[in-house]
């Protein structure tokens, strides 16, 4: 620690952090641009100035720049001397020589850190009346809109694109005093982290087109903390909703997940709320479709809930443990499924017993950044974990910072740790059939099928305990390699999961995880899960689909209530299609028009995440709540699922008074279900108050009230309520330090900006204040002597003739809910089929041409595409991209020329 004197008040820090760091912790309003706390310093904007004094005599001091500045001991300086005042006014006029004054038709208008910084400097006024220097502008895609005129020349866009998330197509292009950012040609930019950039950008050169096309100032946004729907790691978000439409998602700071940042999928994907496909409405469907008033559905469904039938429920990876929980009591125990393959459902289970019971460390994404040796089995993190995959390219930089450190070089110093080591050293193993785009920080890559990466893992295993199961592959130096690493490592960490399909990769990851742990060491086991409840769905009692296929052989089903489930992504169009015919009554609650809604008797519209309530568990175990940012009856019939299943259970039992609340069902769920023990007077209630008032969801700011209605009444009506959250929406509240879960918007005098977002964290890229959000529900095991799972071995395919073909994730696409958003759309490729070149070749195949693939029994029309990095017989299949049905992979499969 070290003590040192800001403004005359002393103050004891850590030391060796960089001075603004440490001042923004402690509270302080120092303007600057260039640094970011992920990013670390580079010193370019010079905005940052304060003024540093040899020591208690000194009278004087000189400009120091605070961002390159280490904390040392008897460290005294100033923030408000008149002299670094002036200097950092004059840093900002220099730059607004050649900014445009076009703050009112600026998107970033309102929360853009140029403007909080302007008026922090005190530079109010503009004199220069020249010729502004001017650019043109890109075409960067779907995602990106693209105004150069504003930039300021800080190169976080850089710094961030490339430097921190590995984007290779933006960059910085110069010529005398002209500065550039942006391609080397118009197109989209191909990061899996590009919408960054408009929180990244501190002006308005980067800026969301998906928001532009339903633009509204932040002010007049209504926002909702939220929880992002479309993976299993539970990446913490805001909702932002004007007039009942919501108009954007921004990164919520989580000090465990997400940090800063979003993928793209889960900052773009939820368009699809706004999709034509949506269901809005009750339907009856006999041969017709009939829309059905909520009044009359009672009598629709009078038939479905008689004494003695045969009632089944299938619940659903992407619905909330609330809703699935309504289904399970509406159905009973004995009568519920949990809505995914057999396969899915057994990997799930195998994966969740692992890390309840072996003691393993269950790592959240920040802790994966700091570890020394990462091996990652089957799995392709940029697709099915995005922002997994960028923790992990963070413990590619930590080995930068680790040797930088052993130099005396501070790792917040980002160009000196650059330039120590210019080519990155990391010891991050990587076993999958394909390369990905984290291919540049890996020291060694193996490309195989997945027999040959479960054998990889096997011998890694044995080589670290002798007791083991050991397996014959050819690749020992590698083995050999990898094993020797893991042992010396100081923070190891595996990572496979569900995904990939294979039981064998994930189970020759267990065994090496507990072959670590048998040697007394620390370890980390992160499992990536197909979808953003499959976590919490998998703690459920409950069985897999194919169970109830077979039972209906037996015991025909009178009613079937579908809870947010296709089912012909879960199995073969010919398997589900033979089941729904033997249900006599078919009710299906989803939000989107899909195959099983079209052969639904009768459907009811479920509300999306941004019109709904509940709880989420992701990959670590953590259960996080989500709130619905627009009000009942926005969308047409729409509720949300527990609201329909409640009253399905008014219609099927006579008496019933029904759950008044989410909480009700919370608790009743909490009570029954001993897997949910832990939540227990963990989450706000609907009674939580602050100074005896609710917390608002629209700002101070908000305006328009009464315009919205101004056709109908100039009389402002009573705002909607909330009856199952602490939320209002409206301006009324109390607006002050909400709980970390509860923040509705980062803002603080003088910070419009999402760099307020500081200010909520007990420091800069550390933890929010009051901890950060959601309940751990696995509770720590002691190290166990756990045996290893046996490995049969995969079969050969050679001399039959067949392929090894392995399932390919998009992450535009493969998930079902963004696959419906408008702009992911246009980055959605058409179902394909990877193929080695050499294999191309000799079966006589051309690239992008048409080719049958047979698997089991299913026959799909497939595009072949090229990749170099494939093995010899072994093919990819894309996944559950738009138009594809089922597939049961991996597995082995012909293919056959067209």
């Amino acid at each position: 620690m070290a003590k040192i004197k800001i403004d005359g008040k002393q103050f004891e820090v850590e030391a060796g952090k960089n001075l603004l760091d440490t001042c923004l912790e402690l509270g302080f309003d120092i303007p600057h641009f260039c640094f970011h706390p992920a990013l670390g310093s580079v010193g370019s904007c010079r905005l940052c100035a304060v003024k540093k004094y040899k020591d208690e005599e000194d009278s004087r001091g000189r400009i120091v720049m605070s961002c390159m500045e280490p904390v040392t001991d008897g460290l005294i300086i100033s923030t408000h001397d008149e002299e670094e005042k002036t200097f950092r006014a004059e840093v900002v006029e220099s730059l607004m020589t050649n900014h445009p004054h076009d703050c009112p038709v600026c998107d970033e208008g309102g929360e853009c850190h140029l403007q909080d910084m302007t008026v922090m400097t005190g530079h109010n006024y503009r004199q220069f009346d020249f010729k502004k220097r001017t650019y043109q502008n890109q075409e960067l895609g779907p995602f990106i809109k693209h105004e150069m005129n504003r930039c300021i020349q800080c190169y976080r866009c850089v710094r961030f694109y490339k430097d921190y998330a590995g984007g290779k197509d933006l960059n910085v292009f110069a010529s005398n005093n002209r500065v550039y950012f942006g391609r080397f040609e118009d197109g989209t930019l191909e990061n899996e982290f590009s919408g960054n950039l408009t929180e990244v950008c501190p002006t308005g050169v980067f800026t969301d087109k998906t928001a532009h096309k339903h633009f509204t100032r932040k002010w007049d946004l209504s926002n909702t903390p939220s929880v992002c729907t479309h993976c299993s790691l539970g990446c913490n978000t805001l909702a932002g909703e004007r007039y009942g439409t919501l108009r954007r998602i921004r990164n919520r700071y989580h000090g465990d997940i997400n940090g800063y940042f979003l993928c793209d999928r889960g900052r773009f994907g939820y368009e699809f709320v706004g999709s034509d496909n949506r269901i809005k409405e009750i339907w009856k469907q006999n041969g017709n479709r009939e829309v059905v008033s909520s009044e009359s559905l009672s009598e629709v469904l009078s038939g479905a809930f008689q004494e003695g039938h045969n009632m089944v429920g299938i619940g659903s990876p992407r619905a909330s443990l609330e809703a699935n929980y309504s289904l399970l009591s509406l159905v009973g125990t004995d009568h519920f499924y949990h809505g995914v393959s057999a396969h899915e459902y057994e990997l799930t289970k195998m994966a969740l017993d692992f890390m309840q019971n072996s003691g393993i460390q269950i790592p959240t994404l920040k802790q994966m950044e700091t570890a020394d040796v990462v091996l990652i089995l089957g799995e392709d993190l940029v697709n099915t974990a995005p922002r997994m995959a960028l923790a992990v390219r963070q413990a590619a930089r930590h080995s930068m910072n680790k040797d930088a450190g052993a130099k005396k070089i501070p790792e917040w110093t980002e160009l000196a740790v650059r330039d120590n080591q210019p080519v990155l050293s990391t010891q991050i193993y990587v076993a999958t059939p394909k390369k990905d785009s984290l291919d540049d920080v890996i020291k060694q890559p193996f490309r195989g099928g997945y027999s040959e990466i479960a054998a990889l893992a096997s011998s890694v295993a044995a080589l670290l305990d002798k007791n083991a199961p050991a397996a014959d592959s050819e690749h020992k130096k590698l083995a050999s390699d990898i094993a020797k690493a893991l042992q010396n490592a100081e923070n190891p960490l595996i990572i496979s999961g569900v995904t990939c399909g294979d039981k064998e990769v994930l189970q020759s990851a267990c065994n090496v995880a507990q072959a670590l742990l048998n040697n007394d060491k620390k370890v980390m086991l992160g499992m990536i899960f197909p979808e953003s409840n499959s976590t919490g769905l998998s703690l459920f009692p409950g069985k897999p689909l194919a169970d109830l296929f077979a039972s209906s052989e037996k015991k025909p089903v009178d009613t079937l209530v579908v809870l947010e489930n296709d089912l012909y992504r879960r199995a073969e169009t010919g398997q589900v299609n033979d089941f729904l015919l033997k249900c006599k009554q078919v009710i299906v609650l989803d939000q989107l028009q899909n195959e099983t809604t079209v052969k639904a008797d009768v459907v009811l519209p479920a509300a999306v995440f941004s019109e709904s309530e509940g709880t989420l568990v992701n990959n670590e175990g953590r259960a996080q709540r989500f709130y619905k940012a627009i009000p009942d009856g926005e969308n047409g019939q729409a509720r949300e699922s527990w609201l329909w299943l409640n009253e399905l259970k008014e219609i099927k039992e006579n008496g019933f008074e029904g759950w008044s609340s989410l909480d009700d069902v919370f608790q009743s769920m909490l009570n029954e279900l001993p897997a949910f023990a832990a939540l227990k007077g963990k989450f706000p209630d609907e009674g939580f108050r602050m100074l005896g008032r609710k917390i608002p969801r629209e700002s101070f700011r908000y305006s328009g009230r009464t315009s919205i209605h101004a056709r109908e009444s100039v009389s402002e009506s009573y705002p909607p309520e909330d009856f199952d959250s602490p939320f209002a929406f409206s301006m009324e509240g109390q607006q002050e330090d909400p709980p970390s879960s509860l923040i509705t918007s980062y803002w603080s005098p003088g910070w419009n900006s999402v760099q307020a977002t500081n200010k909520y964290l007990d420091k800069p890229n550390g933890d929010l204040k009051g901890g950060n959000p959601g309940i751990r529900i696995f509770p720590t095991a002691a190290k166990s002597k756990t045996s290893y799972f046996k490995l049969n071995g995969s079969k050969s395919n050679k001399g039959t003739g067949e392929w090894q073909l392995f399932p390919v994730y998009q992450i535009f696409g493969s998930e079902e809910l963004s696959a419906a958003a408008s702009s992911l759309s246009e980055r959605i490729k058409e179902p394909f089929l990877l193929l080695h070149p050499d294999d191309a070749r000799d079966a006589g195949i051309d690239e992008s041409t048409a080719v049958q693939v047979e698997i089991k029994n299913e026959k799909l029309t497939l595009r072949v595409n090229f990749e170099n990095s494939l093995p010899r017989k072994v093919a990819g299949v894309s996944l559950q991209l738009p138009g594809m049905p089922f597939v049961a992979l991996p597995g082995s499969g012909k293919i056959t020329k067209m």
